[in-house]
């Protein structure tokens, strides 16, 4: 599942298995401050239960980065189990061992990229864009779809899915939440969402804006006193994430 058109904005999920909880910590840290959003797992068991409960409405696992030394199930039985169940996700290995024989085995069984331990994090993050761009080119074209953590928006179908429930939203309310997701982190001010979803002809005032953000709110966040997505900066406007 990914965003078509330009522009378009889709938070990749990897999904992180290591039972070194420096690792996984680490690994984790660096791949959230690149945007992604990240699932984790200490054991090979728990990681493919991971995969095989998505719900549809879930955004897809597009990596993984996998461990070879995990309890319950190792890393290369889990690489087999992956691929047995034709699934194609990337997967990237990171292992102590670093021979050929096992970089071999480990391509063998499914993997698409190995990598040794110790590792710099940046190689790690040029690796992660490397197969998730080779993916991205593989998969056939889909609806377009704008992610960003617990919020999907599905354009040709109209539809809001947050923390896996839909919700309704008002025209004018699901083409403010378009132009922010497809422009995360940029601050808006009033004048200039009034101008992008409400047109240059409209002539009422930028508390419109202001009305519609706090309904939007309302439907989008845990608590809307304290907003996660929706942000004011004071000043000047709002931006998204």
């Amino acid at each position: 599942m990914r965003s078509s058109g330009s522009p378009s904005f889709y938070q990749a999920s990897i999904l992180v298995i290591d039972d070194e909880v420096a690792i996984l910590e680490s690994v984790t840290s660096a791949l959230t401050q690149e945007g992604y959003r990240v699932l984790t797992a200490s054991d090979g068991r728990q990681a493919l239960n991971i995969l095989q409960t998505l719900q549809p409405e879930q955004p897809p696992i597009d990596l993984i980065i996998l461990d070879l030394m995990l309890p319950r199930l190792s890393g290369l039985d889990f690489c087999r189990a992956v691929r047995q169940q034709g699934n194609t996700v990337p997967i990237l290995i990171l292992s102590a061992r670093g021979s050929e024989t096992d970089i071999v085995v480990g391509l063998e069984v499914g993997a698409d990229d190995y990598l040794t331990k110790p590792f710099g994090l940046r190689e790690l993050i040029a690796r992660c864009r490397a197969l998730l761009r080779r993916r991205s080119q593989e998969l056939p074209e889909a609806q377009p779809i704008l992610q960003y953590q617990d919020i999907t928006l599905y354009l040709q179908e109209y539809r809001v899915i947050v923390r896996g429930e839909e919700i309704n939203l008002s025209p004018k309310e699901f083409s403010l939440l378009e132009l922010f997701m497809n422009n995360p982190r940029r601050v808006f001010s009033r004048e200039q969402l009034l101008e992008q979803v409400w047109g240059m002809s409209y002539l009422g005032d930028s508390k419109t804006v202001d009305v519609h953000i706090r309904w939007l709110r309302e439907k989008l966040e845990l608590d809307p006193s304290t907003p996660q997505y929706i942000i004011t900066v004071r000043g000047f406007g709002y931006r998204f994430g």
